[in-house]
Formats: structure tokens, C-alpha cells, sequence
């Protein structure tokens, strides 16, 4: 398990390879100077709740993996976490979907 740390005072814990395709979405979205909103659910055994983060250009993020390899990437799931990110409620962690998938334009928010 992984850890998206922002600011260096608020942190989640992700697995690596979900971790991974988050990083490629943020860093894509903050290459091109856009902020938006990082939502996320805590497990049970970390008290439930969820919080939601602003993620812009000039807040520090650190991306740490716990494992040394890099997982491969499913471009759907690039496209669904992306599409995620472009709403108006942010971007929020997805369920992956099998890799092949087609990811269809989502609807208007």
C-alpha cells in the first residue's frame, strides 16, 4: 500500500497500483496548469468518513509506493479516473474495469 501525501500533513493510504494510475491522471491534469478536487472513502478500520483535498499546481503532492516495481497501466481506467476528474464533484477513485474496456463519454455534470 501506497501513500498520496498532500501538503505533508494530509495523507491516504492507496494500493500501489490504483496509486499509479492516480498519479498519471494528477500529474497529466496538473502538467496543464488545472486544479480540481481529490475525494476518497476511509476503510472501516480507519474510522470510515471521506475527505475531499485541492489539488493545484503550486500545492505540494508526493506520491509514495511501497513496492519498487511499477504496476502496468490499464488505459481505461486512465480514461474513467480522468473523466472523474474533468466533473464538477472531481476526481474520486474507481473501481478498475477489465483492461480492453471501452470507456464511453461520460454524461454531463
Amino acid at each position: 500500500m501506497g501513500q498520496l501525501i498532500f501538503d505533508s500533513t494530509t495523507r491516504t493510504t492507496i494500493d500501489d497500483r490504483a496509486l499509479a494510475h492516480l498519479q498519471i491522471v494528477m500529474l497529466n491534469k496538473l502538467r496543464r496548469r488545472e486544479s480540481f478536487a481529490f475525494s476518497w472513502k476511509y476503510p472501516a478500520s480507519e474510522g470510515d468518513g471521506r475527505s475531499t483535498v485541492w489539488v493545484a499546481p503550486e500545492l505540494p503532492l508526493h506520491f509514495r509506493f511501497s513496492g519498487s516495481r511499477a504496476p502496468s497501466i490499464n488505459p481505461a481506467w486512465i480514461d474513467l479516473l480522468m473523466d472523474s476528474a474533468n466533473t464538477g464533484s472531481g476526481l474520486h477513485l474507481v473501481p478498475e474495469p477489465p483492461a480492453g474496456t471501452t470507456v464511453a463519454a461520460p454524461a454531463a455534470d
